[in-house]
């Protein structure tokens, strides 16, 4: 008897159904398991945060970059109180459910862009490891908020057109599922914002704080999808004066 209960039991477990009631132990009745078949959508519907890492120091510029009027001065037809970082905000505000910048020793300066434009902060309390510090914390807040997928940039250049990362979306969401990462592309020139999925943050989160994304990216490159656009900010590192100043020729700003 102990040992048909134990059998039946170990059944139970596995997904089996087993003596009825009113049967005796002597008569052993299992019924298979019910089968389910499970249909792969042919698009993605992931959550996507957006995330802006903001907690350098801005050496080479002198001043924070995330606090450079956008557009420049000179370049503006009209005078403008934006900033890159709420450009930064508004332009991943129509492709996101909310959005996070990561801070640092600047948060004092940074945080009344911040929530003035309906964003969030992360406080990275140690932005001397590294950038990829930063982008850690971003992504545990993205998972701590419950979303599974992320739009990431940076704050030191121009934002991209929301037109931009409203495609890099879309193209994210009718990417094959092996598809982790979609990277814009200008001109051969790989840029930001990139959209990562939950593969891409697991795999982010993993490694030590001392990482950085590309080399993260590169021992996934079979996982990377790379999508043509027609926007030259995508690619453009403001990193110095100079930089910024060229900015401001005629022609440069397209509307964002």
């Amino acid at each position: 008897m102990a040992v048909i209960v134990a059998l039946v039991w170990r059944l139970n477990s596995f997904g089996f159904v087993g003596l009825p009631p009113s049967l005796p132990a002597s008569r052993l009745w299992v019924e298979p398991a019910r089968k389910f078949c499970y249909l792969r959508s042919m698009i993605r519907s992931p959550s996507f945060a957006g995330v802006i890492l903001a907690a350098g120091e801005s050496s080479r510029m002198g001043r924070d970059k995330a606090l450079l009027p956008w557009p420049p001065a000179a370049a503006a037809q009209t005078a403008s109180n934006e900033t890159f970082l709420s450009a930064a905000i508004r332009s991943l505000s129509q492709a996101a459910d909310f959005v996070l910048v990561v801070v640092g020793k600047n948060e004092a300066a940074l945080a009344s862009i911040v929530y003035a434009n309906g964003a969030s902060l992360v406080v990275n309390p140690d932005p001397d490891r590294g950038q990829f510090s930063s982008l850690q914390m971003g992504l545990h807040e993205v998972l701590n908020h419950g979303r599974d997928a992320a739009i990431i940039t940076l704050v030191d250049r121009p934002p991209a057109a929301s037109a931009t990362v409203q495609s890099l979306r879309e193209a994210f969401e009718v990417a094959d599922q092996y598809i982790w990462v979609v990277v814009p592309e200008f001109t051969g020139k790989h840029g930001h914002p990139y959209l990562i999925g939950r593969e891409m943050i697991e795999a982010f989160l993993r490694v030590p704080a001392t990482s950085t994304a590309r080399d993260i990216e590169h021992a996934h490159q079979e996982h990377i999808q790379y999508v043509r656009v027609e926007d030259p900010f995508v690619s453009m590192n403001v990193n110095t004066p100079e930089d910024y100043a060229a900015l401001q020729a005629p022609g440069r700003i397209v509307d964002c």
